[in-house]
């Protein structure tokens, strides 16, 4: 086992606290922290926790409190949200929380934000207490309102009626746009923030996107120049035949899911007996885009064409499988694909 990455990027993981057929939802919570103290021994680099609901395979729907828990298992990997739904929450509960685990853990928090709900309009409805629908418009505004909580001048931090985020104020996370999509990547680079792009689930939008990004990017207090992230869904193994079906669950999954019925992961065996008509083919065919699966060759190979694509500043990765182990040994196996000589100097 190594106790750094050499990578020609900084590694960092994206969990979802999968819920496998078989295991229930505290399981699946567990394992996210036994993740994350194993990432961390790996030397990745951050860990962030994604946002879902009314999805009974994905257990990480309260991003806040899985980062205190994760962040508290941990010493010194970056913690953080990938990433918040901003139209789900009012923008006074994301400074709360968030100022507080900032300052709580000191310069280890992220704020990772996006613009979707991460769920069906009803769950959507149900969460906003509202059937009012969210315009374009909305969410710069509620961006601009959270940010303000979040200035440590009290007269500065009023963003609505005297209103102050406690302790938010002075206690601000570095701020990430995330998005699949133009609108995110030129609002994350009109306003000079980092930006994370998802391209497990976007892959033809993932060079356009990180071509305006750059060309919109404007150098503000927070980010001299651009910084782009790629999130990417990698499973690895020790050769390509055992990677292929260890990632048959996620291929089922995104299957089930497109057919409106999502459920817990399935397990390998599972989705090697399910039968998948011509348009399940297809389906899978074009999630491959955004996948990288097969031996330690195979992934090294597909990570590097992805980082020379893109220029990336930073690599995301995103692991679903079935068995807590299998996903464990997968991040082991790509700590361990670059050696020294591989490295970039590093400031």
């Amino acid at each position: 086992m190594t106790d750094a990455i050499s990578a020609p990027v900084p590694l960092s993981v994206l969990d979802l606290a999968p819920v496998g057929t078989g295991s229930t939802s505290a399981q699946a919570l567990r394992a996210t922290i036994d993740l994350a103290r194993h990432v961390e021994r790996l030397g990745y680099h951050r860990f962030w926790l994604a946002e879902h609901h009314n999805m009974p395979g994905i257990a990480s729907s309260a991003p806040a409190v899985l980062i205190g828990q994760v962040a508290a298992a941990t010493s010194t990997m970056r913690v953080g949200s990938g990433g918040v739904m901003l139209p789900n929450h009012p923008p006074l509960v994301v400074a709360e929380q968030f100022g507080m685990l900032t300052a709580l853990h000191p310069d280890r928090i992220d704020l990772g934000l996006g613009r979707a709900p991460g769920t069906d309009p009803r769950t959507a409805q149900a969460l906003r207490r509202s059937a009012a629908p969210l315009s374009a418009d909305d969410f710069p505004q509620q961006l601009g309102e959270l940010i303000r909580y979040f200035r440590a001048d009290p007269d500065a931090g009023i963003a609505d009626g005297g209103v102050h985020a406690i302790p938010a104020a002075g206690n601000q996370p570095p701020v990430w746009l995330l998005g699949s999509s133009g609108y995110s990547a030129q609002l994350a680079g009109m306003l000079g923030l980092p930006f994370a792009f998802a391209h497990h689930f976007s892959a033809a939008n993932t060079l356009p996107a990180a071509e305006l990004y750059r060309r919109t990017f404007q150098p503000s207090p927070a980010l001299e120049r651009p910084y782009l992230m790629i999130a990417a869904a990698v499973i690895a193994a020790e050769d390509d035949e055992r990677a292929e079906w260890l990632a048959g669950p996620t291929g089922l999954s995104f299957v089930r899911l497109r057919q409106g019925r999502p459920g817990l992961l399935p397990s390998p065996e599972e989705a090697a007996a399910y039968h998948y008509t011509e348009v399940d083919k297809a389906v899978l065919d074009d999630r491959r885009t955004g996948t990288i699966v097969g031996g330690p060759d195979t992934v090294r190979k597909g990570i590097e064409t992805l980082l020379t694509a893109t220029e990336a500043d930073e690599l995301m990765i995103t692991t679903m499988m079935h068995d807590p182990a299998d996903r464990l040994r997968s991040y082991e196996l790509l700590a361990g694909l670059w050696s020294e000589q591989d490295a970039p100097a590093r400031a």
